[in-house]
């Protein structure tokens, strides 16, 4: 057995397959053996001294295609704001970061022209004592001289070390979106989705041919005063259009059309369409991952509470543009007693749907306190902790179209068009 293993080691493979095998699993357990040792030899030398542990995460800080995420420079024309991949919170830093750089250069230039005026009086006037003014100097010249001598001995020889920057232990910066930094030209642009009402009215249907009667009816439950209304009566029913559905949606004061696509051979939902009333536009979404929450381990029941609403990670126009649909699909004021919250969390241009219910606790005695965003533990809830029950449905959300108004046929006139960047490591939201 050992001459197999030396066998193995030095390269040469031994013929009985037996043996082969034997040798291979051998020389795994050593590997994780010496894996583990190390690992463990490591944990001790960083117990002892934390900042090894700091040291080793700055250098292996992994690298995703979140961190190479490339952003286009603002040029071109607000009409095609829709397509820049730009980090509108990251321009608008920039842009108060210049208008405070030119305040101050404004408030040097004043300075400047006081200190000339000043110089200039002094000129006018008449000669001054010149021996006084000569004693001045050189008593400020030798003060100056003792002090960049009494400096020049203070300061050591040899210059100081530079130590490199270390990794937080979480991250410095909140993925919540924020809404106030929405350009003014989508707010011109689209003024019913930035000024939406207080009290949204929701109307659910399904596309022609459809099964999908439960799943509508459990989107009402994630959508607050929602109502859901089939589509034809039967099957030889007069088949409704999109325009005329919201144009009766319209007469009745309805403010949202949600219309729910279904997959003809699966039988599964495929698609989400979300219309503002009565002038659109007309947003197409895909859907995958569709859970029902009574298949979901551990889920709750709702309660038909008005849930909080978190929108995550939107930064983009387009980005903020969504964020602004979904809200304005929730009432303004929700009902915190219900401890009820709907989540959208945008990665790489998926949206991430979950509804949970919350609850405040005791923390036990194996579980550690609540950590802030610079890694530290917060101050007044060391002793609580979150408990989180998801009530459903789940699933997951990607933009492909959004379209001008309500129209006869969709995908004739639009506004943004999904599936044109070329490039992984550009997201338009």
């Amino acid at each position: 057995m050992a001459s197999s293993k030396n066998a193995m080691l030095a390269g040469v493979k031994p013929k009985n397959k037996l043996r082969r095998q034997v040798t291979y699993l051998s020389i795994k357990k050593a590997k994780e053996s010496a894996k583990r040792d190390e690992r463990f030899r490591r944990k001790r030398e960083e117990a002892k001294d934390p900042s090894l542990r700091d040291e080793r995460r700055t250098r292996n800080v992994p690298s995703t295609i979140d961190s190479k995420r490339t952003w286009d420079d603002v040029v071109g024309d607000e009409e095609d704001m829709l397509g820049w991949a730009v980090d509108v919170e990251r321009v608008a830093k920039k842009r108060k970061l210049e208008e405070q750089q030119a305040e101050e250069e404004n408030l040097e230039e004043g300075t400047l022209a006081k200190l000339k005026k000043r110089d200039a009086e002094i000129d006018e006037d008449p000669e001054p004592n010149v021996e006084v003014d000569q004693e001045v100097d050189s008593m400020l010249a030798s003060d100056s001289e003792e002090d960049r001598s009494a400096d020049s001995d203070a300061t050591p020889s040899h210059s100081k070390k530079w130590d490199p920057p270390k990794r937080a232990s979480s991250p410095t910066t909140s993925t919540a979106t924020n809404l106030e930094l929405s350009p003014e030209f989508l707010k011109q642009k689209f003024p019913a989705i930035f000024d939406p009402p207080a009290e949204p009215k929701i109307l659910i249907t399904t596309s022609l041919h459809s099964s999908l009667h439960n799943e509508a009816l459990i989107l009402t439950t994630l959508f607050p005063n929602s109502t859901y209304i089939r589509r034809t009566a039967h099957a030889h029913a007069y088949k409704y259009s999109i325009r005329e559905i919201s144009q009766f949606a319209t007469s009745r004061s309805y403010t949202h059309l949600i219309l729910l696509t279904q997959d003809l051979v699966k039988k599964l939902p495929t698609g989400l369409e979300i219309i503002t009333l009565p002038d659109g536009p007309h947003f197409h979404f895909s859907i995958t991952n569709w859970i029902e929450g009574k298949k979901l381990p551990g889920h709750g029941r709702p309660t038909g509470h008005v849930p909080e609403l978190i929108l995550n990670n939107f930064r983009t126009p387009l980005g903020l543009l969504t964020a602004h649909l979904f809200k304005s699909l929730y009432p303004s004021v929700p009902e915190i007693e219900g401890r009820t919250v709907v989540t959208l969390h945008n990665q790489r241009d998926y949206i991430f749907v979950r509804q949970h219910r919350y609850v405040f606790r005791d923390k036990k005695g194996n579980e550690k306190s609540i950590v802030g965003v610079d890694g530290k533990v917060v101050k007044g809830v060391e002793d609580i902790r979150v408990g989180m029950q998801e009530l459903g449905p789940r699933f997951t959300l990607k933009l492909r179209r959004v379209d001008r108004g309500v129209q006869w046929k969709s995908g004739q006139e639009w506004e943004w068009k999904g599936r044109m960047e070329k490039s992984r490591t550009r997201f338009s939201m």
